[in-house]
């Protein structure tokens, strides 16, 4: 079993009408209930919670932790920041999702500003993939339509993905880097750009199968450590 966290602010749930008609129980719980149980063991965790419910014994039981963020970027504790950075380096897979692209960890991740364009004008957004053959596309088609979401265009200021999987195009003319993947230490960050928090699109099972493609993909490779600093020879180094 896949052990999956899924991470969640959860305050525009409990402070937006709007949006908690679309996700009552909180976009976490829609992705829990989303992903199922094939082959995965997952639990939530919120911002409100002790330690925002990423504890090191959490993250230690964790092998993939998914990332939404939006109105509490600064809220999140830095000493968290830097727990869950270091379980990433150490192997732990990381997967953040849409406005989670301005959070302190995936910034930390990537080096960059990470800002973009956006607008929210409840226009149609299709998703076209542009690398067929990696595992995250996995039994997606070579374009689906999402009817409405949140515009985010380019420039995208990330550093360039190790891989490309999807390409959005909205109505409105823009197109964004939509799923991107990158390496870091011994663990893997997939970034998947739909989730508008007053849409139904952790519903769309287009969407899900992604996601749970991803949790498949950024498991830990359970690869040995490395050692690094000083170190002796393996083998005998003869006098010259």
């Amino acid at each position: 079993m896949i052990k999956v966290t899924v991470w969640n602010e959860f305050l525009h749930e409990k402070q937006h009408d709007e949006v908690k008609a679309v996700y009552p129980d909180g976009i976490h719980e829609a992705i829990k209930a989303g992903i199922g149980t094939d082959g995965f063991q997952v639990r939530t965790a919120t911002l409100d919670q002790p330690e925002h419910g990423l504890t090191e014994d959490v993250l230690a039981d964790t092998d993939v932790l998914i990332w939404w963020g939006h109105m509490g970027h600064d809220k999140v504790e830095d000493a968290i920041v830097e727990r869950v950075h270091a379980r990433v380096m150490n192997g732990m897979g990381l997967i953040v999702l849409h406005s989670g692209h301005f959070s302190k960890i995936f910034k930390k991740l990537m080096g960059t500003g990470c800002d973009l364009k956006w607008r929210e004008a409840n226009e149609k957004e299709r998703i076209w993939t542009v690398n067929p053959a990696h595992p995250i596309a996995a039994g997606i088609p070579e374009h689906f339509l999402l009817e409405r979401e949140e515009m985010y265009g380019e420039h995208f200021d990330i550093p360039a993905p190790d891989e490309l999987i999807f390409v959005s195009w909205f109505e409105g003319g823009e197109v964004f880097r939509t799923g991107c993947t990158w390496s870091r230490g011994q663990g893997k960050v997939f970034y998947f750009r739909p989730g508008h928090e007053t849409f139904p699109t952790y519903y769309n099972p287009n969407v899900l199968q992604v996601i749970k493609n991803g949790i498949r993909w950024a498991v830990p490779s359970g690869a040995a450590v490395p050692v690094r600093g000083n170190h002796k020879p393996l083998e005998e180094i003869k006098a010259k």
